[in-house]
């Protein structure tokens, strides 16, 4: 019940089937928020119960095994349990979720981990073998066997989890310091953030929104290393114009602005019109991971006036 519970929120993964506008819809949002998680995890424990009352027929009612006994009250807090862990790993990892979708589509993220940390994998990792590899050790030379090994190495395993992504957590804390306490290119900084950039917590990926850049910089706090904001990367926004305005005011843009956290706009000149393409420079521009989507909106001149033509949701890695 606990692992069906764990994974089954990233059902809505499934969204991507349907393209780049669905999965911005759907993806850690329909199995991920608050309300649904309650439902999400009633379902499952329900299902469990009902397994578990189906072998008690077949059995003829003998007591056979404690999984006939199963309540779903019982059932219901284990599955909870599961589903509560992954929206608690999300929140630290990845883009966030919308806990309180469909109600109110805000995100929540707090930036620390990244989707696949290997410290993670190799901490539990050690938390299932080591146990096994210190019995086996027992057994060859004759110790007597004890009860509770493997409980006491999933505490261990869990304190120590909990252990590494405070430690990231104050990290993260200390890179957007940083990134605020300094200028770039003699430009204050009005919104900041630090992103995972690697598997090591010493080094993030720090982006700064002024008043018309967007500036990356590599933000490293291991021992002997200094920060330097006059290295940042600079992308600059573009310059107010009808064109501009005409892709902010696209419906894809607006609900696109709901989820982007350092949107950066271009336009170009195209053939009939204007292009206008909008995406989240939180996501390196090379980053193939399906959450880093852009908006593309074109633009028809006609009569001297700017009308849309189209909109869309695109998969950066599709981008052409």
């Amino acid at each position: 019940m606990l692992v069906a519970a764990g994974v089954a929120p990233d059902l809505d993964y499934a969204s991507y089937l349907g393209g780049a506008s669905s999965f911005l819809r759907f993806d850690r949002t329909l199995l991920h928020s608050l309300p649904s998680s309650i439902l999400l995890a009633s379902a499952i424990a329900g299902a469990f119960c009902v397994f578990a009352r189906n072998r008690d027929e077949v059995h003829g009612g003998a007591d056979v095994s404690g999984a006939e006994k199963l309540r779903f009250a019982a059932a219901f807090i284990v599955c909870a349990i599961g589903v509560a862990g992954h929206l608690l790993l999300d929140l630290v990892s990845g883009v966030g979720v919308q806990l309180l979708w469909p109600f109110r589509t805000r995100w929540a993220a707090f930036d620390l981990l990244t989707e696949l940390d290997p410290w993670i994998l190799i901490l539990l990792g050690a938390g299932l073998l080591l146990p096994m590899l210190l019995r086996l050790v027992g057994e060859e030379i004759g110790e007597r066997k004890k009860r509770g090994g493997g409980q006491r190495g999933a505490i261990a395993t869990l304190v120590l989890l909990l252990v590494y992504i405070g430690t990231r957590g104050l990290l993260h804390s200390r890179a957007v310091e940083l990134l605020d306490s300094h200028d770039y290119h003699g430009r204050a900084p009005f919104a900041v953030g630090a992103f995972p950039a690697s598997s090591t917590p010493l080094v993030w990926r720090g982006v700064v929104s002024t008043d018309n850049t967007i500036e990356l910089v590599e933000v490293p706090l291991g021992p002997g290393t200094e920060f330097d904001s006059e290295r940042s990367v600079t992308h600059y926004k573009p310059e107010e114009s009808s064109a501009l305005e005409a892709g902010e005011q696209a419906a894809a843009t607006r609900r696109f602005l709901e989820y982007a956290r350092f949107p950066l706009a271009t336009v170009v000149r195209a053939e009939a019109g204007y292009r206008f393409e909008l995406r989240d420079a939180r996501f390196e521009e090379n980053d193939g991971s399906p959450a880093n989507i852009l908006v593309r909106v074109e633009i028809r001149e006609e009569n001297q006036a700017l009308r849309i033509a189209s909109e869309e949701f695109l998969f950066a890695r599709s981008r052409n």
